[in-house]
């Protein structure tokens, strides 16, 4: 299962409608740089079975075997590089500092946030939400053709005053529609940003249909 933004949310109970099923998986995924409060390049993995994992990387020259092989997991065989960084102690001090509530008070915030932005989408006529908003995610686009939807997109990222990320999404008719996702990711942010993101986007829109 790769949960690499939506694993974090799971630390909130009512938001593990996803994970039904997840019994039958044999590993499990997510990165708590994006969305979990910590610094980047910090990822973690579940295996059910972890020889499975180990038989396809193990590295047991003389000079790096030791007598404790049997009585503690050895994390050189988990992954390629025999040297690593300690990258679970910033996940540790992440926990640490903010504790199981504080994190999902942060989750279920950008949660909210992203609903805030969701209704003013829902206001304005020229745009449409081609499929339910998701967590802090809100894809939404422009009624009408990809083109002008891709300058729309553009021009808010050269403006340098927000970033987005495109997506392609198939309607009922199989067409692939260009959607731009919009994701609350900042840890500080407030209603006031989320006001802010969506007369960016308004005032651009209008720019382009004018």
């Amino acid at each position: 299962v790769d949960a690499a933004y939506a694993g974090s949310s799971f630390v909130c109970p009512e938001l593990r409608g996803p994970l039904k099923g997840v019994e039958y998986a044999m590993s499990f995924n997510f990165n708590p740089n994006k969305w979990m409060l910590t610094c980047f390049d910090c990822s973690t993995m579940w295996v059910a079975d972890r020889f499975k994992l180990t038989q396809a990387l193990v590295v047991d020259p003389l000079y790096l075997q030791h007598s404790y092989s049997n009585k503690a997991i050895d994390y050189r065989h988990w992954g390629i590089p025999l040297s690593r960084r300690f990258r679970s102690l910033k996940l540790w001090f992440v926990i640490r500092n903010y504790g199981v509530e504080g994190i999902r008070h942060y989750i279920r915030e950008h949660c909210r946030l992203a609903k805030r932005f969701d209704g003013h989408v829902r206001k304005d006529k020229r745009f449409e939400i081609p499929c339910p908003s998701n967590l802090a995610l809100v894809c939404f686009r422009l009624k009408g053709t990809n083109e002008i939807n891709q300058k729309l997109l553009s021009s808010i990222n050269a403006s340098g005053k927000l970033h987005m990320v495109p997506a392609s999404l198939n309607d009922k008719n199989g067409e692939s529609k260009y959607v731009i996702r919009f994701c609350v990711c900042a840890q500080n942010a407030t209603d006031a940003d989320i006001d802010y993101a969506w007369n960016v986007i308004s005032q651009f829109a209008t720019d382009i249909k004018d």
